[in-house]
């Protein structure tokens, strides 16, 4: 029952209603969205990405970040698990299963296992949770500056720098002037503008989603255009459906078992378990345009990312109910203990 209130949540949330209109609109339109398209994508997507990063560079509250920074081995748990130990279950999962899987969509899984873990998800689930708000608030702020030099090294390992490759020096370039700057002039600027952003939070989560919106019809406009899709079939759909679904349960088992290896709090399992597990395609979607540039291929890249978020939002809203019933429980027997001493 529970589990089913959490599915309806998403399936009745905009945003993620909004993917599946996006993706429905590239079939019926795809020459406008389009590079060289009537939506003037490549500057519209531009702007989007610039907007959507100063945005977090304005929200972001260094105060909470400091907060965090004492438990260092939550912070080394949760930075290995994104950027090396993901990227490791794709390379197995490669060797055994790559000569089966379509190139563009094990390239895909590639980059979804590269990506850096979200924020806000990640922050309201641990705090509905009950677990340590300030760690997940550094833990997921720190991989987003991370993934922007990490994400792209990681795909130029498997596809190689250069020629036919990823341009790494060009990439980070793009990056650095399209994600970091934006995300640095916001910080700079939060003094002046934090307060007025925070009264308008809602505003600014709007248009950072419409922004993800736009690259995703957009990238799925050029993978209609260049014919890909038609080429590739609804069986991509559902090697992707069932990797993400196989790789969210793997991580989510390995997270739990070593933050309790490590003797972690409850508050700091809590922490480390959703931002360890959680990939973000909030910074994905603009990354991608930036990495892969107009690749036709860009709709089947983002595939995988597109699965993994919303599988992540209901599995770990599920378990951010348990953790929280099991906090009440904890607390109930602890208010009890003190009234009736043995």
């Amino acid at each position: 029952m529970h589990a089913f209130k959490h599915l309806k949540r998403v399936v009745t949330d905009w945003f993620l209603c909004g993917m599946l209109l996006a993706t429905l609109l590239a079939y019926f339109f795809p020459t406008f969205g389009a590079t060289g398209g009537g939506m003037h994508a490549e500057y519209v997507i531009n702007i989007g990405v610039f907007l959507v990063f100063f945005l977090h560079g304005v929200n972001l509250s260094s105060e909470q970040i400091r907060h965090g920074l004492k438990n260092w081995k939550l912070h080394v748990m949760v930075q290995t698990f994104t950027f090396a130990v993901f990227p490791l279950i794709w390379l197995l999962s490669d060797k055994l299963l790559g000569s089966h899987i379509p190139s563009l969509l094990m390239l895909g899984f590639l980059y979804l296992c590269a990506l850096p873990s979200t924020i806000s998800s990640s922050v309201a689930l641990t705090g509905s949770a009950g677990g340590n708000v300030p760690a997940a608030i550094l833990n997921a702020s720190l991989s987003s500056v991370l993934g922007i030099f990490l994400t792209p090294l990681l795909v130029s390992f498997v596809v190689g720098s250069g020629a036919g490759g990823i341009d790494l020096g060009s990439t980070l370039l793009d990056l650095c002037a399209m994600l970091l700057l934006p995300l640095v002039l916001g910080q700079l600027l939060r003094p002046f503008l934090g307060k007025f952003f925070a009264r308008h939070k809602r505003y600014t989560n709007i248009a950072d989603k419409l922004v993800i919106l736009l690259l995703v019809y957009s990238a799925f406009c050029n993978s209609m255009v260049s014919g890909m899709w038609q080429q590739q079939g609804n069986g991509v759909i559902l090697t992707a459906l069932m990797g993400s679904t196989i790789l969210l349960a793997i991580i989510l088992w390995m997270t739990t078992r070593t933050a309790r290896a490590l003797k972690f709090s409850p508050a700091d399992e809590i922490a480390a378990v959703f931002c360890a597990s959680k990939k973000s395609l909030a910074a994905g979607a603009p990354m991608a345009a930036l990495i892969f540039g107009a690749n036709p291929g860009l709709g089947l890249i983002l595939l995988p990312i597109m699965i993994y978020h919303p599988l992540q939002l209901i599995v770990c809203s599920v378990m951010a109910e348990g953790y929280a019933n099991r906090n009440r429980e904890l607390a109930a027997q602890q208010r009890a203990a003190v009234l009736n001493p043995q």
